[in-house]
């Protein structure tokens, strides 16, 4: 028996915020779609309609179904608006103090009986679930970009998850289409604990010139069937985010393997974070 479709909200309209608001909406949800700016709204609500008029175009989604999913998303600027919310997913950056801010809000604002999900890539879900009230409603629900084509979500335990949440969120991911796999709440889970140091390892690779960024790439895709090698995937996710968890990892663990590599470091400072803004191992043209 399918699990009942919830009203859902989204804080946060990236890329991650985007793709769960596309892929919530087509399955048939109700979605709130937040930010505190209206601008980065409509900006993410076109995004939204771009991708899914490439469906369209692909044949992949029909016009009408396209609109129905449109009209299942509704932008709003004030948090209130999440109020009849029954499940919410926050996909703010990965800083604890920004996200601390927002679950206390949030907290306040939804249902008793509502669960409250992180997106966090690395940040502890024990400790952003001592921000609310109610800590057995809070799960970590990680999942990929992009969210429409990536299947596995990583279901991240608090130490006060409750068995019920679990499996709430566990129904919520299945109607969404994708794989739920439950991970420990240890820092960068499993797959980033795995997949930021092979990237980092890349960037030292690029930095010692044993290979141009191209060659080190395509050596990944042909030598270990990647379909996408390390720094392509790097400029994919944003090279400010792949800073921002290896930093995290690396202030958790303690450990050499984790500590940014420099070639990504002045990336970041330069600007040059990958795909969304032109230029990070590779340059882009729109």
């Amino acid at each position: 028996m399918a699990a009942q479709k919830h009203t859902l909200g989204i804080i946060g309209t990236g890329t991650m915020g985007q793709g769960l608001a596309q892929v919530a909406a087509q399955a048939g949800y109700e979605v709130v779609f937040q930010n505190r700016r209206q601008e980065s709204v409509d900006r993410g609500l076109k995004s939204i309609r771009k991708a899914l008029e490439k469906l369209v175009s692909k044949q992949k989604l029909g016009e009408s179904e396209m609109g129905e999913t449109l009209e299942r998303i509704r932008g709003v600027v004030p948090l209130e608006e999440l109020k009849g919310c029954e499940r919410v997913i926050e996909c703010a950056p990965e800083d604890l103090e920004i996200k601390r801010e927002i679950l206390q809000k949030i907290d306040g604002i939804v249902g008793e009986d509502s669960i409250i999900a992180t997106n966090t890539s690395s940040l502890s879900v024990t400790k952003l679930a001592s921000y609310v009230r109610r800590p057995g409603y809070f799960v970590g629900l990680h999942f990929f970009n992009p969210v429409p084509l990536m299947k596995l979500v990583e279901v991240v335990r608090g130490m006060r998850t409750s068995d019920s949440t679990v499996a709430a969120v566990r129904g919520l991911t299945e109607n969404l289409g994708k794989v739920p796999i439950e991970v420990k709440d240890s820092p960068g889970f499993v797959v980033n604990r795995v997949l930021f140091p092979m990237i980092n390892e890349a960037a030292f690779a690029l930095q010692q010139s044993v290979a141009d960024a191209a060659s080190i790439d395509e050596c990944m895709k042909l030598g270990c069937n990647h379909p996408l090698g390390p720094l392509a995937l790097a400029d994919l996710v944003g090279l400010d985010v792949v800073y921002a968890i290896l930093d995290s990892l690396y202030r958790e663990y303690g450990e050499p393997r984790y500590a940014p590599c420099l070639e990504i470091k002045k990336r970041v400072e330069a600007g040059w974070l990958g795909r969304k803004s032109g230029r990070g191992f590779y340059t882009y043209t729109a």
